[in-house]
């Protein structure tokens, strides 16, 4: 047995022993992926286990995270910080080797993968970043920005129509450095893979222009794969794909390319079985060998002196590129610098209404030329969501220097991909479509929470506002499932001076996503020079408009008190609404307070005695007001009060007509105001 073939088979046993001992799991694809993993970490991949966050390493990215332990067994062996006793504890409490790869807990980590597709649209980001950051930073003689991203992948990323996003916009941008391996081992869950799935996958992926080789039935050659991702590697304008032939449960005597080996533990008599095949001694657990440690952790000193080259080079680059080295320190830092937001409009009552997406094309472009690391776009809504950057061109095949992305009609890579760039690093990420596509681009925002990335996504036509494309474009639910998502801080700005530090909140934030949502319709600018700053928005609510000074109750000194009658709390467009309100409900004796709410989430956060103050405990008549579900509303009008929104789809209409028939009228607020005087 060769060394080779030794550390082969140690990755291949440490997966089924964890399996095992988890009584959970799935050894078989690590089993047939050992050797196409050892030959890339051992003779291609460049990373320093002493430094998991060196900048221009490689990115390795298993999207097939169901098959964890292949790179477990990997990170302890070259010499990350991923100890025996951590693969023995593989999927247990607080262990540092969950049941998928996730960010932040695992040394080595490069992205969250488990939902199918995921990892491959977020590794599309990763490229993304690398070819903008080279196209900004590399001269002609100096490349400090030269890394490859490499992605495992199976026949569920390539079912999922998350890849076929994924594959052709990183076809279309000529991607060279990301390369894919595809394990084509036949099986899935429910049995072959040929029960639902026939593609040629070699056509599929050279019609999206990628470069592609298939190697048939060469799982265990470990001299043709490497020669694979050398020629991967030597294509520089297209993206490549390595299709690798293998076998599920590689060497088990009774349950090889079947079902049995994917999701479940091989069980210790096949155990047992299996290690005699590879000529394991059989009744040792998580055993590895003297020298395939010595040999696989000579990875640690290679991966310093990689590091150490790379630093010397930027050195010398610094010397030549001053400026070039300082943007590029700034751009991994990401501080923001002094005066960044000083080019931000300030907006008048005198000024026209305006829609707050409106607002927001002109806060990203007053902050571009200060942010320079800030790069995004949208799904081909740029004429609608606003979010060029006006300086800028499109980052392009040949230009990728650019910040300006257009992912096309692809909602789902351009979110996965948006955090992909993000934890890349170097690259701050905002992506934008209608509010209502999110539904298309879920799953990869709910991992962006998970993994706390601070991408901004901008949503525009907010809500019923957005008239007469109807029905299927007007979000109802869509504020009440993303205020459910941990991790998600959402803004709804009521104007444009709201959505001014909407966005300086959002780049602010760097503990996780945050969303904008803003509107299609035009909305007034309030008079803050009666109602005071906007920058209540900062803690997520705020005073917006004070009760009036009646003094009709008495403390336990029997001295007058101010506190309104009815607090009325609304988010957007639908706060101009509760300020007419008010003054209505005056005219009745009512004294209303204005409470403008757009972060439900940041006011979270803020000292008890701030949101005391903004919304006392003693007034329990509170009357909400939004556009969409009623759904936790309740946590902010208690049990006494009432919610004003929709429990319906919406429909075809001038907005203004919607509103009305909907009950979503300052008439509506006064009624139910009323009402609850009479209580």
């Amino acid at each position: 047995m060769t060394i080779e073939e030794k550390c082969i088979d140690t990755i291949r046993c440490l997966a089924m022993d964890a399996v095992q001992k988890a009584d959970s799991g799935h050894p078989g694809t690590p089993m047939a992926l050992a050797p196409a993993a050892y030959t890339l970490w051992m003779k291609h991949l460049r990373f320093n286990p002493a430094n998991p966050k060196w900048f221009n390493r490689d990115r390795f990215v298993l999207s097939n995270g169901h098959a964890s332990m292949l790179q477990y067994a990997l990170l302890h062996l070259v010499g990350y910080g991923i100890s025996l006793d951590d693969i023995k504890n593989f999927r247990q409490w607080e262990s540092k080797t969950p049941g998928h790869p996730e960010y932040r807990i695992t040394p080595g980590i490069e992205t969250t993968t488990g939902p199918l597709g995921q990892g491959v649209m977020t590794a599309v980001g990763m490229a993304i970043a690398e070819a903008h950051l080279a196209g900004r930073f590399n001269t002609k003689t100096q490349a400090i920005v030269d890394h490859c991203t490499y992605v495992f992948c199976s026949d569920g990323d390539l079912m999922e129509g998350a890849s076929h996003e994924a594959a052709s916009i990183a076809g279309h941008l000529g991607l060279g450095k990301l390369i894919f391996l595809y394990d084509d081992n036949h099986i899935t869950i429910e049995g072959n893979t040929s029960l639902t799935y026939s593609d040629d996958v070699t056509k599929r992926f050279e019609a999206y222009h990628w470069h592609v080789q298939n190697l048939g039935d060469k799982g265990n050659d470990i001299n043709a794969i490497s020669e694979a991702f050398t020629n991967a590697k030597a294509v520089t304008d297209q993206p490549s794909m390595i299709i690798l032939r293998t076998h599920i449960g590689y060497g088990s005597p009774h349950k090889q390319d079947t079902p049995d080996a994917h999701g479940s533990p091989l069980g210790e008599d096949e155990i047992k079985l299996t290690k005699k095949f590879y000529g394991w001694p059989e009744d040792q657990k998580f055993l590895v060998p003297d020298d395939v440690k010595a040999h696989m952790n000579a990875k640690v000193e290679e991966g310093k002196a990689l590091e150490e080259k790379w630093k010397k080079a930027f050195d010398d680059y610094k010397k030549t590129n001053a400026d070039l080295a300082k943007q590029f320190d700034e751009s991994l830092i990401q501080a923001l610098p002094d005066g960044w937001d000083k080019e931000i409009p300030v907006y008048q009552s005198t000024d026209k209404p305006k829609a707050t997406r409106e607002i927001s094309a002109d806060v990203i472009n007053a902050v571009a030329p200060h942010l320079p690391w800030l790069m995004g776009g949208a799904a081909d809504l740029e004429p609608s969501t606003k979010t060029m950057i006006k300086s800028s061109g499109y980052f392009a095949k040949g230009k990728y220097e650019n910040r300006n992305m257009d992912w096309g009609i692809r909602e789902h890579v351009m979110c996965a991909a948006s955090s992909g760039m993000t934890v890349h690093g170097g690259v701050r990420a905002y992506n934008a479509t209608f509010f209502i596509f999110t539904d298309y681009a879920r799953p990869a925002i709910r991992l962006a929470c998970i993994m706390e990335l601070p991408v901004i996504y901008v949503m525009t036509h907010d809500s019923i506002g957005l008239g007469e494309d109807g029905t299927t474009h007007q979000p109802i639910e869509h504020l009440a499932s993303f205020r459910a998502m941990p991790g998600m801080c959402l803004l709804r700005p009521a104007d444009g001076n709201e959505a001014v530090f909407a966005w300086k909140a959002a780049i602010q934030r760097t503990e996780g996503p945050t969303m904008l949502v803003l509107s299609r319709q035009k909305l007034p600018i309030f008079d803050r020079i009666k109602l005071g700053s906007a920058e209540g928005v900062l803690k997520g609510a705020y005073i917006l408009s004070h009760e009036e000074e009646l003094t009709r109750y008495h403390n336990k000194e029997h001295q007058p008190v101010t506190r309104p009658d009815i607090v009325l709390i609304a988010t957007g467009s639908e706060v101009q609404l509760i300020l007419e309100a008010q003054k209505e409900l005056m005219k009745n004796e009512i004294n209303a307070r204005v409470v403008s709410m757009p972060s439900w989430e940041l006011f979270r956060q803020q000292p008890k005695e701030y949101q005391d103050k903004v919304l006392p405990p003693s007034v329990k008549l509170r009357i909400a007001v939004e556009a969409a579900s009623p759904q936790g509303w309740c946590e902010w009008v208690g049990d006494e009060g009432k919610v004003i929104a929709i429990s319906k789809f919406g429909t075809s209409a001038p907005y203004e007509e919607i509103y009305k028939h909907y009950g979503i009228t300052v008439e509506k607020i006064v009624s139910a105001a009323k009402g609850l005087m009479k209580r």
